[in-house]
């Protein structure tokens, strides 16, 4: 991490607990973006949920102590916390809201947005530092607690019309590494990219989100990892290795992101190709 987001987060040391001030900050800040959220993916925006109710049930009824990983694709910068703007969801309830990963180059690098950003329940995390950094460390610990983390496992922003990219194994290494094995759920979207556009006006963003747009989000099934299982394959493939251990992980960390990787990507091309049909049908 960057010596200015380390000093930053210095500052604000117990904004993350749900204690800090009595969680009155913490609300203020879930119910401001909250609003946020639900204008501009429900007012200002058409925005249609497929599954909708598979996450519902599994964010606000699955069971004590299951941890829920939820990973979608990065199509904008905004697309967390819009992607929760949706009607109905609690998107301000701070027990139930997500912990997210956040790139800790754009959230933390001052005490005001490190403040803003822990009271809203991010992570820091430095891209480019491996899956064993410090805040790593925090997120696994949030999954073992039974909390609902949320990632983007391609790692950075993408707008290309193009496949799902190579994803990152820091996803991968938080579930394999839980003490319970957590629930994952894959989501795709489409339609972000339109409301901040990477590229908009001389290679920037617009000023502010742009509305009248069309947003489809496809909520996929939950996968369940056989940990133990997958643990014991590991070993037994990487007995030849002079470093078992380190081996082992990574043919695990493969294995879930391949698996990963397939689910999502069937899914972003489902959620592309349902909002290019809104598109058409508005224009017809």
């Amino acid at each position: 991490m960057g010596r200015s987001a380390m000093r930053a987060l210095s500052m604000v040391p117990d904004s993350a607990k749900a204690t800090h001030l009595g969680g009155i900050p913490r609300r203020i800040i879930l119910t401001t973006v909250g609003a946020f959220a639900k204008l501009y993916t429900t007012v200002l925006n058409s925005t249609q949920v497929y599954n909708k109710d598979m996450l519902m049930s599994l964010v606000m009824s699955r069971s004590p102590g299951t941890p829920l990983v939820t990973v979608s694709n990065h199509m904008s910068t905004l697309d967390d916390p819009l992607m929760w703007g949706f009607q109905g969801f609690p998107i301000s309830d701070p027990k139930l809201c997500r912990w997210t990963l956040t790139a800790s180059d754009i959230c933390f690098t001052n005490p005001f947005y490190s403040y803003f950003f822990r009271l809203g329940k991010c992570i820091p995390i430095t891209r480019g530092e491996g899956i064993y950094q410090p805040h790593m460390s925090e997120a696994l610990n949030r999954i073992n607690e039974g909390d609902w983390i949320h990632t983007f496992p391609e790692g950075k922003v993408c707008q290309e019309p193009s496949p799902l990219r190579r994803l990152k194994w820091g996803t991968a290494s938080l579930i394999a590494r839980a003490a319970v094995s957590p629930i994952v759920l894959p989501i795709a979207h489409s339609g972000f990219e339109k409301v901040l556009p990477e590229n908009y006006w001389h290679g920037r963003r617009p000023l502010v989100p742009l509305w009248m747009k069309h947003i489809s989000i496809v909520v996929g099934e939950p996968i369940q990892f056989d940990l133990p299982g997958l643990k014991r394959a590991a070993h037994d493939w990487a007995r030849a290795s002079a470093v078992l251990e380190e081996a082992a992980s990574r043919w695990m960390y493969t294995h879930i992101t391949e698996r990963i990787w397939v689910a999502l990507q069937d899914l972003v091309w489902k959620a592309k190709t349902l909002n290019e049909s809104r598109c058409k049908e508005q224009i017809h």
